[in-house]
């Protein structure tokens, strides 16, 4: 019995391996999606057998009541929204971790982590960390989920000496945690659940909107060191395997979208960074200034008569649900013997590959979408950049106001273009609050209005 459990584990954790190696790209990540599934199947198949008969049924309730929340959310989110799915689902991960970790510190002789009425060293240790790092990801995921649900402001919410206390916690969480280890208190693990809640809303608050694919992505990795934790307090060595994974992969996106964004990895784990006064001042230095509005029928004739187009696609398609109808405008481009190609930032939308898969649903090919460092150096050299919905992304200022707060990141240099397309609902600024200067440059036109129906009367205006 021990063989087969290791082997089915073996070839649970291979499976997932290989679905991390297909998600890594948007023409393989079907295949991907199939190896987690059958990997986490196998999994869960295994598990039940070696837990026997004698709970199944209160395994079954659970995963009964759980799959229809599950089906029921899953039929009904939008894709806007799976930024914020995404937030509650890592939020749920945490108190797993912390919930596993409480049944086991209070019944341990019932996971076998007990000898003579005391609990392992090492258990304490892991059950410490586990539901430390369980504690804040949960915490910090809620905030997350409000933040990108607007429930809460996006902005950064900063407060004095904020550093100071996160540094106080912080200290009071080392203490309890070497507490519990030298003798198993019950108030010191306590303290840890507590504190560990507090910390994980102190460290999530003072980020801004702007910079959330960072903590999702750093949340993700937050979940998977709780689950890994976990694993080792059960025993469990896929759990370990697993959430080592998770642990290990979000902790590279993360490294990439700070890449991505010109940000510290240690400013995003310490907890906020950016300047709502700068974005005020930048959007109020803007406001009188003239721009250049055009009509789809402009825009047809603009796009027609080019041989060369990049799409640089944003949120704001997003929640036009735009994919579709720009999908449409493309394939009659095309038809007429025009080049086109989409260019997608690190970090557009609300969290890593939202356009990627928003393309991907409107079934873009592949081959013709394309990332920063892939297209950037090509806007010189192309006829026109249609902006639909990406603001932050886009935005000069990031190279040429210090004050900014979005200074350094690095972004698609749309503005080399012959002449830009800007489709926006309104002259409203982007995520991080900061009035994007490109609109003001006098080879952009500005295609006011929402973007699935101005890529529906481009398509038509086209075809005319």
């Amino acid at each position: 019995m021990s063989s087969f459990v290791s082997l089915a584990y073996l070839i649970s954790g291979i499976c997932f391996i290989m679905a991390l190696r297909g998600l890594a790209s948007p023409a393989t990540a079907r295949s991907g999606n199939w190896f987690g599934i059958g990997g986490m199947a196998l999994a869960v198949v295994t598990t039940l057998f070696l837990i026997g008969t004698e709970s199944l049924g209160l395994i079954a309730l659970a995963v009964a009541v759980g799959g229809a929340i599950g089906a029921f959310v899953a039929r009904r989110i939008k894709m806007t929204a799976l930024p914020q799915l995404v937030a509650a689902f890592h939020s749920l991960v945490g108190l797993a971790a912390v919930l596993v970790a409480s049944a086991a510190f209070l019944s341990p002789e019932d996971y076998g982590i007990a000898e003579a009425g005391r609990i392992q060293l090492s258990s304490l240790i892991e059950m410490g960390l586990g539901v430390a790092i369980g504690a804040i990801t949960f915490s910090g995921s809620l905030v997350a989920f409000a933040k990108l649900q607007g429930l809460v402001s996006g902005k950064p919410l900063i407060f004095k000496y904020q550093h100071r206390v996160n540094l106080a916690l912080g200290l009071i969480v080392i203490g309890a945690v070497l507490t519990l280890v030298l003798t198993q208190a019950a108030a010191a693990y306590w303290t840890i659940v507590g504190v560990c809640f507090l910390l994980g809303f102190l460290l999530i608050l003072p980020i801004g909107g702007a910079d959330m694919p960072v903590v999702i992505s750093m949340l993700n990795s937050y979940s998977g060191w709780a689950a890994a934790a976990t694993g080792f307090t059960l025993e469990n060595p896929l759990l370990i395997i697993t959430g080592a994974l998770v642990g290990a992969s979000g902790a590279i996106l993360s490294y990439i979208m700070c890449k991505g964004m010109n940000r510290s990895i240690f400013n995003v784990i310490l907890g906020g960074f950016g300047s709502d006064a700068g974005a005020a001042a930048a959007a109020g230095a803007a406001a009188d200034r003239a721009i250049k509005i055009g009509s789809a029928e402009d825009a047809a004739f603009i796009l027609k008569n080019a041989s060369s187009v990049i799409i640089v696609p944003g949120y704001g398609m997003a929640v036009a649900q735009a994919q579709h109808a720009l999908r449409d405008m493309v394939d009659k481009l095309k038809a007429a013997g025009v080049q086109v190609r989409y260019a997608i930032h690190p970090v557009a939308g609300r969290m890593p590959g939202h356009m990627n898969v928003l393309l991907a649903e409107a079934n873009v090919p592949y081959d013709d979408v394309l990332e920063l460092d892939e297209i950037n150096r090509d806007f010189g050299q192309t006829d026109v950049a249609f902006v639909i919905g990406a603001n932050d992304v886009t935005n000069p200022a990031a190279r040429t106001d210090p004050k900014s707060p979005i200074y350094g990141m690095p972004i698609l240099d749309v503005e080399k273009a012959k002449t830009v397309l800007f489709v926006k609902r309104s002259m409203a600024t982007g995520y991080s609050g900061v009035a994007n200067e490109l609109v003001y440059r006098p080879n952009t036109m500005m295609l006011f209005g929402d973007a699935k129906h101005m890529c529906e009367n481009l398509a038509k205006a086209l075809e005319e």
